[in-house]
């Protein structure tokens, strides 16, 4: 049995990376249905491109409605099957949970990209975390991964860390993620420093 290199991954938001969050009064929520979603445009055109360079593709949500009673696990997992039928996505790794449960996957702990390196082999300090929040940032940070932020600002705080990649797009956070790693950067957010 031989030994197979670990991969290197994309992990993704869903709600403002892969759909549209749903913005009132300036905060980003999730849609309510799949009949609400709005899928980002050519997101699966995007994402083929980094399956093509080799990348996993992993979904990485918090979706504490599902603690706080108004949104049913049902329907987010609607929600997961319309987005992987139209995508080329690994895996989903959800955290149904409120921040008062304490969980180890609520982001921004790294529970879940940790999980599912475990799962599928992943490389996390060859992987990236592209997220429209500052949960997602820091949760790869604090991974090991180099993160992507599409700062679409929203009226809430900024990450704690320097993203190593500010963009306004998914199509930018592919294009940055496909160009550094053929750079073959390999440098993890904990050695840039803090901003």
């Amino acid at each position: 049995m031989g030994i197979h290199p670990l991969r290197p991954a994309v992990f993704l938001d869903r709600d403002g990376v892969l759909n549209r969050a749903v913005v009132r009064a300036g905060k980003p929520y999730p849609p309510a249905s799949v009949e609400e979603m709005e899928m980002v445009p050519d997101a699966a055109v995007h994402l083929a491109r980094l399956r093509q360079a080799g990348f996993a593709l992993l979904v990485v949500t918090n979706q504490p409605d599902v603690a706080r009673g108004t949104q049913s696990r049902a329907e987010v997992e609607r929600i997961h099957d319309a987005l992987a039928a139209a995508m080329p996505l690994d895996d989903f790794l959800v955290c149904y949970h409120d921040d008062a449960e304490r969980c180890a996957c609520r982001k921004p702990k790294p529970g879940l990209l940790l999980d599912g390196a475990a799962r599928h082999g992943l490389d996390l300090a060859a992987s990236y975390m592209v997220g429209d929040r500052w949960r997602d940032i820091d949760a790869g940070h604090s991974a090991g991964c180099r993160t992507v932020f599409l700062d679409f600002a929203y009226e809430e705080r900024g990450p704690s860390h320097r993203p190593s990649m500010t963009v306004s797009s998914l199509a930018d956070a592919i294009a940055w993620i496909l160009a550094d790693s053929s750079r073959g950067a390999g440098i993890t957010d904990s050695q840039l420093g803090e901003a």
